[in-house]
């Protein structure tokens, strides 16, 4: 059951959405790594974690200066998962095929935060943001309304 109210309307946004399939898709891939390489995989479930959770945080500061600001935030830990499965590839320690579904959700997400990034920062400049239409308008600069 999803309990619903103002400030959880990050729920129905669909880049919330795709981070959290991220970071279901990171915990599959690396709950199986070998215990020596606990710590990368602990980091690299922590950085999927935080996307979105920093989109969820931004939201419900319910300010277009404070919401850009963590969906900005989110972009750095996204940067930094997406830097580690290139490394882990390279290592050895990541096959392809998972590489491949991790970076191409990373891909959507990240190219979708920066889009929506950009789009609110025109209509904060314009003036055209209402704080009531956070999830419509979040919905539809992401390209799903």
């Amino acid at each position: 059951m999803m309990r619903k109210n103002k400030n959880r309307g990050y729920q129905k946004l669909r880049v919330w959405v795709d981070a959290i399939d991220y970071y279901v898709e990171t915990c599959r891939v690396f709950r199986n790594f070998p215990y020596e390489l606990s710590r990368v995989t602990r980091q690299a479930i922590a950085s999927s974690d935080s996307v979105h959770r920093n989109i969820a945080e931004g939201y419900c500061r319910r300010s277009i200066n404070e919401y850009l600001n963590f969906l900005n935030i989110a972009l750095g830990p996204l940067g930094e998962s997406i830097s580690g499965l290139h490394a882990y590839r390279k290592a050895e320690q990541l096959g392809e095929e998972d590489f491949e579904s991790l970076d191409s959700m990373g891909y959507k997400l990240e190219n979708g935060l920066l889009k929506l990034v950009e789009s609110l920062e025109e209509k904060r400049e314009q003036g055209d943001w209402i704080d009531h239409l956070v999830v419509k308008e979040s919905n539809v600069i992401y390209g799903n309304e």
